[in-house]
């Protein structure tokens, strides 16, 4: 902790792992002991299921920076809108996306293709946004949090990341994007060097050197996250997991899968480790914990009306 917490320079702190096994309680604990250390914090999560929230006991939806609540600590939170933004995602694929795509297969004399899919009803796939979009959105916050000058005072940002899978996602996204933006790059250098007739003909009128430099500017942007999530000084992930055969495997493999990905990871937090000397009144404290929780669950109404199905804690992993 001394030496993520050391120095006035930002640094992201990603906290990743299995489900369930205490990356969220982790990641809120960094983020209050850099703001006990004086650190303009902001703790974040890119989970699409959010329980930040429920750890900082207080709503930080919305998707902006949201000042935590009962502490003078320097200490902000903030969760993803993913769903906000697939709505964008289904506005824009319903109005001005539709359009693009009526424009893009015009120019190749098939703008009947658009009506038909209409016809056939199948618009409702098009408007589910595409696999990875939550990595994709979480992509675009953390060009936000390097970028943007609202972001500029926090020194530290520490991430709750989803579960591995979409972690892994995150990172590949960025060299994704990258190597197909060089590509369109150089079929628009292509066709900016063409005839006018052959660039109406793939309907690319207009600037060409508009489009590229718009296009490289994009893939600056995510060459800058790309970059980010490799930078030894100022990038770590924290790999949490609990000892149980099923969360140790899937540690093993995350750990391989970033050094395959250069990113820097240092640090393996195990939780729920049993001290030895354990007594009664541990097991009594536990208890105590289950059959609190236990009762939120016969209360909720929500609840209410399912069948409950106590099983046994057994003494071995199953």
């Amino acid at each position: 902790f001394e030496e993520l917490c050391a120095g006035t320079e930002r640094k992201y702190i990603m906290v990743s792992g299995k489900g369930g096994v205490g990356k969220t309680s982790l990641a809120a604990s960094l983020a209050v002991r850099f703001a006990q250390e004086g650190h303009t914090t902001l703790v974040v999560s890119t989970d699409p299921a959010h329980s930040l929230g429920d750890s900082l006991a207080q709503d930080i939806s919305g998707g902006l920076p949201v000042l935590v609540e009962g502490t003078a600590l320097p200490l902000w939170g903030m969760e993803i809108d993913t769903e906000r933004e697939k709505e964008k995602f289904k506005a824009w694929s319903a109005g001005q996306g539709r359009k693009e795509a009526e424009s893009f297969m015009g120019g190749f004399g098939l703008g009947g293709v658009v009506e038909q899919l209409a016809d056939l009803k199948l618009g409702e796939l098009l408007d589910s946004p595409p696999p990875g979009f939550d990595e994709a959105v979480a992509i675009s916050k953390v060009l936000q949090f390097v970028q943007g000058e609202e972001y500029a005072r926090f020194s530290r940002i520490v991430f709750d990341t989803a579960p591995t899978g979409h972690t892994l996602r995150l990172l590949t996204v960025p060299d994704f994007v990258e190597a197909s933006l060089a590509r369109i790059v150089r079929l628009r250098k292509r066709l900016g060097s063409a005839s006018q007739a052959v660039r109406g003909l793939f309907g690319a009128g207009g600037s060409q050197e508009e489009a590229v430099d718009k296009l490289e500017q994009l893939q600056a942007s995510i060459r800058l996250v790309k970059d980010l999530f490799r930078d030894q000084q100022a990038t770590e992930f924290v790999i949490v997991t609990i000892p149980t055969e099923m969360a140790a495997a899937e540690s093993i493999r995350l750990a391989k899968a970033l050094r395959k990905e250069q990113v820097p990871i240092r640090t393996l937090v195990v939780n729920q480790v049993l001290q030895p000397g354990l007594r009664e009144q541990y097991l009594a404290t536990r208890r105590a914990d289950q059959q609190r929780a236990l009762q939120r669950l016969r209360d909720d109404p929500q609840l209410a009306q399912l069948q409950l199905i106590e099983a046994p804690l057994f003494d071995l992993e199953v």
